[in-house]
């Protein structure tokens, strides 16, 4: 847990499976949980409903963000709404991943561009369109505490954007929306991705250069 001002975020792991056009891997999932003592926003409910009701250590849930429609970040999502009573929020352009998951039950809500979720504590995190990994991606922008954060999601890692070549995925796509939406950010915003360690815009910035050269 880290804790900014009156703001906590707390990260939790979760093991399960990432399936996608007909293949199937094991993966570790980060989870964050933003807010106070009393209050938190979820984001990216992945595998294991129980793991992340226990770090939310009876909290009421505002919010459940998913950053993008992979199996893998909402797999767990509608058995913890249910258990908590908390609307589901994603990207209308990722819905078609989100049916093939939960066919004939939507997210509660859509998010869009520019929308700012209050976070209990202080503050707020402003959703940006960041397509490329998958339509309807998203990244989560805010300062806490006042340190800039950026939860990313797949579409920034620490080493790199996230991976395309992909149903719905697009390399060029994905690129833009790191230049233009991303790297334009504080280089001292800290990175909350949905997998693996924490980085910076910053760290981050030094090799686009290198990722242009990877793809072609």
């Amino acid at each position: 847990m880290a804790r900014n001002g009156g703001v906590r975020v707390d990260r939790i792991i979760t093991r399960g499976e990432f399936t996608i056009d007909g293949q199937t891997f094991t993966v570790d999932n980060n989870i964050w949980l933003v807010g106070d003592d009393t209050e938190v926003v979820v984001i990216d409910a992945a595998h294991d409903p129980s793991v992340i009701l226990a770090a939310i250590e009876g909290r009421r849930v505002s919010l459940i963000v998913a950053t993008h429609g992979h199996n893998d970040h909402i797999n767990a999502a509608v058995e913890l709404a249910d258990r908590t009573r908390a609307p589901i929020a994603l990207c209308q352009a990722d819905l078609m991943l989100w049916e093939a998951v939960y066919p004939g039950r939507p997210p509660d809500l859509q998010l869009a561009d520019g929308q700012q979720i209050p976070i209990a504590g202080g503050g707020w995190l402003h959703v940006m369109h960041t397509p490329g990994h998958s339509p309807g991606g998203v990244c989560l922008y805010g300062v806490i505490g006042g340190e800039p954060v950026l939860f990313s999601g797949d579409t920034l890692f620490r080493g790199g954007p996230g991976a395309t070549g992909r149903s719905f995925s697009d390399f060029p796509t994905i690129l833009s929306s790191i230049r233009r939406r991303l790297l334009i950010l504080p280089p001292e915003t800290i990175v909350h991705a949905g997998h693996g360690d924490d980085t910076t815009i910053g760290s981050e910035a030094l090799d686009y250069d290198q990722w242009i050269l990877r793809g072609r």
